[in-house]
């Protein structure tokens, strides 16, 4: 894919113009959980035909054309917009009244709650789902009052704001899994997006873990090429193809965000931890944690207990 991967850094530099309601450019720092809100009203007239590297949903109000992927779509009425993370997409603007939000967040702001996990294991943000739902008014009334609660939250000193806004958004996640019933075939997708589709499924799968006698069971790229009964220089391709991130990389960054999990919400020891995720050394989990975190496990621990 050759598309450019544009970063949240990127955004906001690109974005620099685009301020909150205290006329202040909202901070971000690398590697930190973040979330933001605005209206839509404040958006740019065309925005670049890019991948993301960050979670983005827009609730539209307004004219104008999508290209998403290798597809394109005249939007003239409210839509619910989900895209996938790998996807490239852009937006014109047909008219100047546009209405409605956008949100965004990374992947540690994603990863870090319970609230997002049974998500994981589903169609949202997948490469084979269709992003865009339109919605009826009475939908339109509902998602606009949690957009409505997200934004003022963003902006309040409640000490809970953050657990409060992603219950919020929790809440639009599952009205947008009840309301899209059309997400694409199997039999109607490519043949590397169907192999990646079962590498992604057999991924998410395994988690969460429940305990340390059940560790991993499927660790390797070619543990899951077996499984899939493909040759796992077929299972890289097809996923480098549709990602642009190779399988190993894929299942390391999903070991990465269960061992935080498990280090934040259960009482297992480092090494019982390292042990569940198929690691049989303490020192190979603490090299790994380590070079992705860049703390210690224990050190993660005590931060975020």
């Amino acid at each position: 894919m050759s598309e450019r991967l544009e970063t949240l850094e990127d955004y906001y530099k690109r974005l620099s113009h685009l301020h909150d309601s205290n006329g202040e450019i909202n901070d971000f720092e690398i590697g930190k959980s973040h979330f933001n809100i605005s209206p839509r009203k404040y958006c740019d007239f065309k925005t670049p035909y890019n991948r993301r590297d960050f979670y983005k949903i827009s609730l539209i109000i307004g004219k104008g054309w999508f290209k998403y992927g290798k597809h394109e779509l005249y939007i003239d009425r409210p839509v619910l917009f989900l895209p996938a993370l790998n996807i490239p997409y852009s937006w014109v603007c047909d008219t100047n009244q546009q209405e409605g939000y956008f949100c965004l967040f990374n992947q540690e702001f994603f990863s870090g709650s319970q609230a997002f996990e049974p998500f994981k294991k589903t169609s949202l943000f997948k490469e084979w789902s269709k992003p865009i739902i339109f919605l009826d008014e009475e939908q339109l009334q509902t998602v606009t009052t949690f957009f409505n609660n997200m934004y003022r939250l963003n902006h309040s000193n409640y000490p809970f704001r953050c657990n409060a806004i992603k219950s919020n958004l929790a809440a639009i996640l599952h009205l947008a899994l009840e309301w899209r019933v059309d997400d694409l075939e199997v039999e109607n997708q490519s043949g590397a997006v169907r192999i990646y589709r079962m590498f992604d499924e057999l991924l998410h799968k395994q988690f969460p873990l429940d305990s340390p006698a059940y560790p991993l069971e499927l660790r390797t790229a070619a543990d899951f090429a077996t499984r899939l009964h493909v040759h796992v220089n077929h299972l890289n391709a097809s996923v480098k193809s549709v990602t642009n991130l190779t399988t190993t990389q894929l299942i390391k960054r999903k070991v990465f965000e269960e061992a935080k999990n498990l280090l934040t919400y259960t009482d297992w020891n480092v090494a019982e931890i390292g042990y569940t995720l198929g690691f049989e050394e303490p020192t190979h989990f603490n090299n790994f944690f380590r070079k992705n975190a860049q703390v210690a496990p224990l050190r993660f621990r005590q931060e975020n207990k």
